[in-house]
């Protein structure tokens, strides 16, 4: 795997390009703005990029726009993003632009070196990571949701969904069979006017469904 790495930090750039390197996950290029992540994409077409939300010169959102851009140029590139809080307005945008190859992570995540990695890799092959807070957050943001209509433990597995985890490793999770987590999951669909299905496109859509309300 090539990575392209945003993150204007020396220290989190570099250590994040240790931790792949120690995975056998190679970094292609390191930048600090936006700017040098369109280059580097540019030039060296990677498999996924690790890009903070907030980068140089005005700290706001230079990482999230490069980010969008790279994946309108590149449609379906794969994008890890990394935030040191919740920040709502970016997290939905980056989301309602794909449903596939999107991973949105707190950056303290970076710490717990085999969830980092195990979301790398996930959002790389053209899955979804999305951090619990981030979806927590999300959740409660509007009093009109359609996910209002759903089970506390239907929204657990939601949020579960949204992690990336499949049917069984949700299973696991919370200690329920398959057949368990299945009922759910189609309760979910149902719920939020979805059609049933298997795909990791349908998993996704049912995390947006309530930010498109």
């Amino acid at each position: 795997m090539r990575v392209v790495i945003a993150e204007d930090s020396v220290l989190l750039r570099e250590g994040v390009q240790r931790l792949l390197a120690d995975e056998g996950i190679e970094t292609v290029a390191a930048v600090e703005n936006g700017d040098g992540l369109l280059d580097a994409v540019t030039e060296h077409k990677p498999d996924l990029c690790v890009v903070d939300v907030r980068m140089p010169p005005t700290f706001t959102d230079e990482g999230l726009r490069a980010a969008i851009e790279c994946r309108r140029r590149y449609p379906g590139l794969p994008v890890l993003v990394l935030s040191q809080y919740v920040e709502e307005r970016y997290a939905v945008e980056l989301l309602a632009g794909g449903a596939s190859g999107v991973g949105y992570l707190l950056k303290e995540r970076v710490a717990d070196v085999k969830e980092f990695v195990d979301a790398v890799r996930r959002v790389a092959d053209g899955g979804t990571s999305i951090d619990h807070e981030v979806i927590t957050q999300l959740m409660v943001r509007s009093k009109k949701s359609p996910v209002d209509s759903l089970t506390p433990r239907e929204r657990e597995v939601l949020g579960l969904m949204a992690q990336g985890l499949s049917n069984t490793a949700i299973a696991g999770t919370l200690v329920v069979s398959d057949g368990a987590v299945e009922k759910h999951v189609g309760n979910i669909f149902a719920k939020l006017g979805l059609e049933p299905s298997n795909s990791e496109h349908r998993r996704v859509r049912a995390v947006l469904a309530y930010l498109d309300s």
